[in-house]
């Protein structure tokens, strides 16, 4: 699902280091530590990062509620994860991204991935769900 993309954001819940080592032979990744995620090489990850495409800045968090800037101050994008809950609503132009989980099922939620799409200024969402 994941071949061809030019870049790769993972938003924490990550479980394990071989998962960013693949994901990584697929295009660069930015990923930030979730709340599962325990280890020397957890510890290693960011609670956040900040991903460019072209002239365009994604802001990526785990959890959303500990975000601790005001988006609209120069991001087009934030990416989180934690809910494990597909979700995307723009507020004051920033778009707001949870892209769900494509690990295990959790609870009766789907299993999906995202793709954001950057057009210009620019950020579009869409949800694959995958069938497992």
């Amino acid at each position: 699902m994941l071949r061809g993309s030019d870049f790769i954001i993972h938003a924490g819940d990550i479980d394990e280091l071989a998962i960013l080592e693949h994901l990584a032979e697929l295009a660069p990744v930015t990923a930030v530590r979730g709340n599962v995620d325990h280890g020397a090489w957890a510890k290693k990850l960011p609670a956040s990062a900040v991903l460019e495409v072209g002239n365009v800045s994604i802001y990526v968090i785990h959890n959303l509620l500990q975000l601790d800037l005001k988006p609209e101050a120069g991001f087009a994008a934030v990416v989180c994860g934690h809910t494990h809950v597909p979700k995307q609503e723009n507020k004051n132009g920033v778009l707001y991204f949870n892209p769900g989980s494509a690990g295990p099922r959790r609870f009766r939620l789907p299993v999906s991935v995202g793709r954001l799409l950057v057009h210009d200024a620019r950020v579009v969402g869409e949800f694959v769900e995958l069938k497992i």
